[in-house]
């Protein structure tokens, strides 16, 4: 007699799936690294934020009310001739039909024809761009020394709690210089060295002693702006441990203040640097307009009196391109100089 057993006969065995650490390690190696995911990252915001500036600049000229080709051809110009003109430029088609072929033709560089000129509007554009590209650099090349210099001198001054009196001063001027508006600045330069002493030309392009006042005006405020942030910053580092254990090694003020102070407090006047630059790129209308240079800065100011739609469309369009670039690039300087930095989380 045969006793049935009690134990249950063991099941085949059955493939056995990736465990979720698996799966995690497989999704990790699928993975971009991290640097190029947070290029791609910005890259896709860059391209977002243009297509956005495209989508609202068309929509707000063509909201103006008047007539472009009327305010091109003039009060004078027959019916028939508006019309012809309102065809050849394809002004005539539905709005929605004109933002298609707007929007195709930008990757092939087609902006359009001004209807003040008659010319293309990106051969206008590339004319103009160098003289716009050139006064914001120049600038900022001048804001960013003087801003150096001016804050590491009131922080060191400031931190050996020596003259008090002058680093007051200085701050005050500083917070003064800010308040004041770039056409102020202008307006006060050319009155004091173009008209009052005559020392220096207060309009025109392509020689050195013309950009020596559109350069200091466009400077003056990012300049202030900026020293205030490398004093702040600069304080901070000169009271940090490392600082004051190389301070008792006697090291020479040009190895302290340079080599271990300077690097330290880069990162945040960089990014403030990168801000001011893309300031700096709009803010080339105001001194553009101010000195008769011929940019991107008076182009659009005549664009807009003028209603000239295609203009202001590829100004604005070159403006928010610069910038994007210029915050584009910053975050990518940042975050190869402090990969642990929190932009790279952004």
């Amino acid at each position: 007699m045969t006793i049935p057993s009690t134990v249950d006969p063991v099941p085949p065995a059955l493939p056995t799936e990736p465990t979720a650490a698996r799966r995690g390690d497989r999704r990790a190696r699928r993975r971009l690294p991290p640097r190029a995911a947070f290029v791609l990252h910005r890259v896709g915001r860059a391209v977002l934020c243009l297509a956005v500036v495209v989508v609202a600049t068309f929509a707000i000229v063509h909201l103006v009310p008047g007539d472009p080709v009327r305010a091109a051809l003039g009060p004078s110009a027959t019916p028939e001739l508006v019309a012809s003109t309102r065809a050849q430029l394809g002004l005539d088609t539905p709005a929605a039909r004109q933002f298609v072929a707007y929007v195709t033709g930008l990757p092939r560089g087609d902006l359009g024809v001004s209807l003040q000129t008659h010319r293309d509007v990106g051969a206008t554009l590339a004319e103009r761009l160098p003289a716009t590209l050139t006064l914001a650099l120049l600038g900022f090349v001048l804001a960013a020394l003087g801003a150096l210099i001016i804050g590491i001198t009131t922080s060191v001054g400031a931190h050996r709690r020596r003259h008090r009196i002058a680093d007051a001063v200085v701050s005050w001027l500083l917070g003064a210089i800010i308040a004041v508006p770039e056409l102020l600045s202008a307006i006060g330069l050319v009155a004091l060295f173009g008209v009052t002493l005559g020392v220096l030309p207060v309009a025109g392009w392509g020689d050195l002693d013309q950009a020596i006042l559109p350069v200091v005006a466009l400077a003056l405020g990012p300049m202030a702006y900026l020293a205030r942030i490398v004093h702040v910053e600069m304080l901070a580092v000169l009271d940090t441990p490392y600082l004051t254990t190389a301070r008792s090694k006697r090291l020479p003020a040009r190895l302290l203040y340079l080599r271990h102070a300077l690097p330290n407090m880069i990162t945040g006047a960089l990014t403030a640097g990168g801000l001011v630059l893309s300031g700096m790129v709009a803010g080339t209308v105001v001194i553009e307009t101010v000195f008769a240079i011929p940019g991107l800065g008076t182009t659009i100011v005549s664009s807009i009196t003028a209603k000239d739609y295609p203009m202001i469309q590829g100004v604005v369009l070159v403006y928010a391109t610069l910038v994007l670039a210029l915050n584009l690039l910053v975050d990518l300087i940042l975050a190869t100089l402090d990969p642990r930095s929190s932009i790279m989380e952004g």
